[in-house]
């Protein structure tokens, strides 16, 4: 493809001269010859001006037509924003470019298979089974998982860092003297499209890595993990049993902020003073967790972001890159009282 500098130099003048006479700058003196010669030689080696090669594009990019397949329900949404705001993150992104999301999909209701086959490509957000994707979308170059729990090799990804999150977790509450330290969490799943399968329970990261951590720094203990659903009533009652235990934590990783929630009002109608009794660190930050009393110490996880960069991978592949690409994104401890230190950031 020419450029300025290769007209330039066919035309014996500056690339300087070239720019200002294609840009029918005004002010320039350079003989009508000159302006003629410039001209026909660009025409010549078939140049094309930056911003005309962006208009293209961006022309080709208003064009794309892309669907977005979401597990998560609405309710599910409001309760806990975190899927939300990955959507958000990806309907900004693609505003900003101006592609048009044409079919906006939930895995838990019935999927239109003709719609979905003539897409430019599909945005999968939680663990969907890929097989059963592959039912309604088969172009495996233009599907991105985001969130996804299983490890898909021959499909772009976009995950969190859930072990550096954690370990930043647990390097906080012993860096306090914190050594009997809680988990609460819910469960993962593999969701199937097909209602005649039921979903497959896979391994939840951070309770994964909360274990394998603490096992390394010989602090572990089964007895105070406790496995719940993703909710504020679940992180209640999950605290509420924790409370049981013979002889309690001195801190808790919570494992989502809704959770968190739920924990704290447990702790409060036992009695305990967070954090004298117990610190607590929660996981999202939602907007929510500043507003708590007290303030809550939670892994910011950048979920917008995280749509935005599926929205970049889809493009890389339309556009026609054939590597698979795995982009894992870090998190964010943000330190509120919930844990007794004072206010700060620190990324993982």
């Amino acid at each position: 493809m020419a450029t300025i500098k290769d007209i330039a130099q066919e035309a014996g003048v500056s690339a300087a001269t070239v720019s200002r006479v294609l840009n029918n700058d005004t002010t320039l003196a350079v003989s009508e010859e000159t302006r003629t010669r410039i001209f026909s030689i660009a025409e010549q080696l078939q140049y094309k001006p930056s911003r005309l090669r962006r208009m293209k594009k961006d022309e080709q990019l208003s064009r794309q037509q892309i669907g977005l397949l979401m597990w998560s329900t609405l309710e599910d949404e409001h309760e806990d924003p975190y899927f939300s705001s990955i959507r958000k993150g990806i309907e900004t992104r693609c505003e900003e470019l101006g592609i048009s999301i044409i079919k906006v999909l939930r895995g838990n209701s019935k999927v239109d298979i003709q719609s979905v086959h003539e897409l430019d490509g599909l945005i999968v957000v939680g663990s969907i089974d890929d097989n059963d994707v592959n039912q309604i979308y088969s172009n495996a170059n233009r599907l991105v998982y985001v969130n996804h729990s299983g490890e898909l090799d021959e499909y772009d990804t976009v995950k969190l860092h859930f072990e550096q999150a954690t370990r930043a977790v647990i390097k906080h509450l012993t860096q306090l003297g914190h050594e009997r330290i809680g988990y609460i969490g819910g469960s993962d799943y593999v969701h199937r499209l097909s209602r005649q399968y039921e979903a497959v329970e896979v391994e939840e990261p951070r309770r994964i890595f909360f274990e394998r951590i603490m096992r390394e720094s010989g602090l572990y203990d089964e007895s105070c993990v406790m496995k719940s659903y993703w909710s504020s009533n679940s992180g209640y009652e999950a605290m509420h049993r924790l409370l049981q235990q013979e002889s309690r934590p001195t801190a808790c990783f919570v494992a989502s902020d809704p959770m968190a929630v739920g924990a704290l009002r447990a702790l409060h109608e036992h009695g305990l003073r967070v954090p004298e009794d117990m610190a607590i660190v929660g996981f999202d930050d939602i907007e929510i967790s500043a507003y708590l009393n007290p303030p809550l110490t939670t892994v910011r996880a950048h979920t917008e972001h995280m749509g935005r960069s599926a929205v970049q991978l889809l493009l890389e592949r339309i556009e026609g890159r054939e590597a698979a690409v795995h982009m894992t994104i870090n998190t964010t401890l943000i330190v509120r009282e919930s844990c007794g230190s004072a206010k700060s950031e620190h990324g993982n």
